[in-house]
């Protein structure tokens, strides 16, 4: 299939902003959960966010990049469904060693 530019930038556009509310919808899953399965989670989205903010010259702090990806302060987020991690979610965090 041949998509011309302007079309896939919107399709992946949308595709991301849907897995955005999904992690928004789903906040069961910790951040770790998704450091130890995908190798990446929610604050690397936001870094991600604010890496392209910054090449492009748009201001954008941390936590307005967080908030984006959270959908509300990233304190705030923590505060309501941050858990504590188990011994054996930080084991395998570590023995991954994820360099993010």
């Amino acid at each position: 299939m041949a998509l011309d530019e302007r079309t896939r930038t919107e399709l992946e556009a949308a595709a991301f902003r849907r897995l955005i509310e999904h992690l928004r919808k789903r906040t069961d899953v910790q951040n770790l959960d998704l450091m130890n399965l995908a190798g990446f989670c929610r604050n690397c989205l936001s870094n991600w966010m604010k890496d392209a903010a910054d090449t492009r010259a748009v201001a954008m702090s941390k936590d307005e990049s967080r908030e984006l990806i959270y959908g509300m302060p990233y304190e705030e987020w923590k505060t309501k469904y941050q858990k504590e991690a188990a011994n054996d979610q930080q084991a395998k965090f570590e023995q991954a060693a994820h360099k993010h």
